[in-house]
């Protein structure tokens, strides 16, 4: 048996070079990601490796069932006729014989390329390009075979249409409304997504007037006082603002600051960026946020950069914040985000900011499924508001 190992930058073109090279008679094992290329080992780029075999010539595949249901349908009737045994063995053999044929006809509905539709194909292979999940590609196309009829599915523009309206309907926003004084917004997330700039963003939006062109009575708190840089940044943000900020260092100051803030409209709150790995220092900081009190809202600030692995590593490991929605960050630094609609699909998970640059206070907006539907690469979109 003959076993290979591609490696390409997305699934879809590594799936292409296996089909090039060992035609559909190929099964496919395993998926990692992995670095590729790069000079002496400098700026490599993240790829997809994916290890299997080709099934030699003669070997039965899922998609040739043995027999067909007719034949193994008069098979059992001659059996029951010419058996002379008696007759609960006859029953059983009858029995054994309905079970084979049960296994036959699963086997022979798995997905074999070649029995698929060219259309459902071709969008089989347009969702592996926007890098949703194998999962998410699954479902859409079982949607398919069970919903639409042939008509539809032979009308690509149509198909394309429809599931476009699936993704669109797949992608959960939260309406973030202030009505109580004050609202307590807590950012966390894992380092690196951009909690500090994207604080200084809400807060204009706010505070500025810029959302609705209504101004709230807008306060920083931070609790990142470990990066000096991270401090600065905020402070300078909120002066140019003319935006109060207060930095503080433990629980008893947290709780303070928002006694003495109680008056206002929104209290926004950054925090320390945390290895999603590190727990302890994760529970540290849960526990000084408890200071903020029982109204407080937390959001989890994801850069729309994570790997799928990582994604799924982060909502879980903050899981413990109990966090009301997602704030998506870096939209501008990728090219899709078909991994992100599915795997926050998949865990129930909303949107409610969307940030797709570093100016402040733009390059940032409340999140609408159209927004995050124009990152996704290679699809048609059509009123989608």
């Amino acid at each position: 048996m003959e076993f290979f190992t591609e490696q390409a930058p997305t699934r879809a073109e590594a799936l292409q070079k296996i089909r090039t090279k060992y035609g559909d008679r190929v099964r496919i094992l395993s998926q990692r990601t992995v670095r590729l290329g790069g000079f002496l080992g400098l700026f490599p780029r993240e790829g997809v490796e994916i290890t299997g075999y080709v099934v030699p010539e003669g070997v039965r595949t899922p998609s040739s069932p043995r027999r067909s249901f007719d034949e193994e349908r008069r098979r059992i009737l001659e059996l029951a006729k010419s058996e002379q045994s008696p007759r609960d063995q006859i029953l059983e053999k009858v029995l054994s014989e309905l079970a084979q044929i049960k296994e036959n006809i699963q086997r022979g509905t798995v997905r074999e390329d070649e029995k698929e539709h060219e259309h459902i194909r071709r969008l089989r292979a347009m969702l592996e390009e926007a890098e949703f999940t194998d999962r998410y590609i699954e479902k859409t196309i079982r949607r398919i075979r069970d919903e639409l009829t042939l008509q539809q599915i032979e009308d690509f523009a149509l198909l394309q249409k429809l599931v476009v309206q699936w993704v669109r309907e797949s992608i959960r926003i939260y309406p973030l409304k202030f009505t109580r004084r004050p609202e307590i917004f807590i950012l966390v997330g894992p380092t690196g997504v951009g909690k500090t700039t994207t604080i200084a963003k809400l807060a204009a939006m706010y505070g500025l007037g810029l959302e609705d062109n209504i101004r709230y009575d807008v306060r920083i708190i931070t609790i990142d006082n470990y990066r000096i840089a991270a401090r600065q940044q905020i402070e300078t943000y909120a002066n140019i603002m003319g935006i109060p900020v207060a930095c503080v260092e433990s629980y008893e100051e947290l709780e303070r600051q928002v006694r003495l803030f109680q008056d206002v409209d929104i209290i926004f709150v950054d925090t320390i960026g945390k290895s999603p790995r590190d727990y302890r220092k994760l529970a540290d900081m849960k526990d000084m946020l408890e200071a903020c009190g029982s109204r407080a809202q937390t959001h989890l600030a994801l850069s729309a950069t994570t790997k799928t692995a990582d994604i799924y590593t982060v909502l879980q490991q903050f899981e413990p914040f109990n966090y009301t929605s997602v704030v998506l960050t870096k939209l501008d630094e990728t090219t899709t985000v078909g991994n992100i609609i599915s795997v926050l699909e998949e865990k129930g998970k909303p949107i409610s900011f969307i940030t797709n640059g570093q100016a402040v206070p733009h390059d940032i907006a409340a999140a609408t499924p159209a927004k995050l539907l124009a990152a996704v690469r290679g699809f048609i979109l059509e009123d989608m508001e």
